[in-house]
């Protein structure tokens, strides 16, 4: 059966990395409510030109609209082994379509990636981006150091910077609104068996292998495809 993992996780806890290797160590596509908003947009499907209608008068794209591109994604033949999901579900009203839509496949499992806020806040203020494509800086090159002057994106070779808004004031803003806008998210999925808390503030090897172990048990118990890509 299929294996599908949501990844939850404030800003800075890592979350679309750990995301990216989960998916890539299991074979199955993941699938980015950006990605696939951009993506219906340029191949011009019937919602995808209703979110650049959207999108052209400056408004922020309906959950109806979100909703149906996902819908529309997870009707694709490759999520036959499974999906992750990146980005999707950001509202408990989200959540609630998102059941509707898997309703006959296999479980929802949630990993809940957490980070002590001061830590977040380390993390954001010392980070760095590419100032062509926006990839982040690889793990340890932080801004200020002088390995960091010299280094080069490896996917442009693009030189890397540090964001207009990671810095302290911004950061604390941020994550006062993730925390008020993802609550009842969370608290939408933590009773379920299927909810993983994983500690964050760990070395990135160490969180890829804690999800991988946590995503595996429930996998196992429940009878679906937590083998799948080994």
């Amino acid at each position: 059966m299929a294996l599908n993992v949501i990844f939850l996780g404030p800003p800075g806890a890592g979350k679309g990395t750990q995301a990216d290797r989960f998916a890539q160590v299991k074979g199955i596509p993941k699938i980015s409510t950006g990605d696939i908003l951009r993506e219906a947009v340029a191949n011009k499907t019937a919602i995808g030109l209703r979110a650049k209608a959207i999108m052209d008068r400056g408004e922020l794209v309906t959950d109806e609209v979100i909703i149906g591109i996902v819908k529309e994604r997870l009707d694709r033949p490759n999520v036959a082994k499974g999906i992750i999901l990146d980005g999707f579900p950001r509202t408990v009203a989200q959540a609630q379509a998102l059941d509707g839509l898997m309703a006959g496949r296999s479980p929802l499992i949630v990993v809940d990636i957490q980070v002590p806020d001061a830590e977040l806040v380390r993390r954001l203020t010392s980070r760095l981006v590419c100032g062509q494509c926006g990839s982040n800086a690889p793990a340890g090159l932080a801004a200020g150091s002088p390995a960091a002057a010299a280094a080069r994106c490896p996917k442009c070779g693009g030189s890397f910077v540090q964001r207009a808004d990671d810095n302290e004031m911004v950061v604390r803003e941020r994550l006062k609104v993730y925390e008020k806008n993802t609550r009842p998210l969370v608290e939408f999925y933590q009773k379920r068996p299927s909810f993983c808390p994983i500690d964050g503030s760990q070395s990135p090897s160490r969180v890829a292998e804690m999800i991988e172990m946590a995503v595996d048990t429930f996998a196992i118990t429940a009878g679906v495809g937590g083998g799948a890509g080994r």
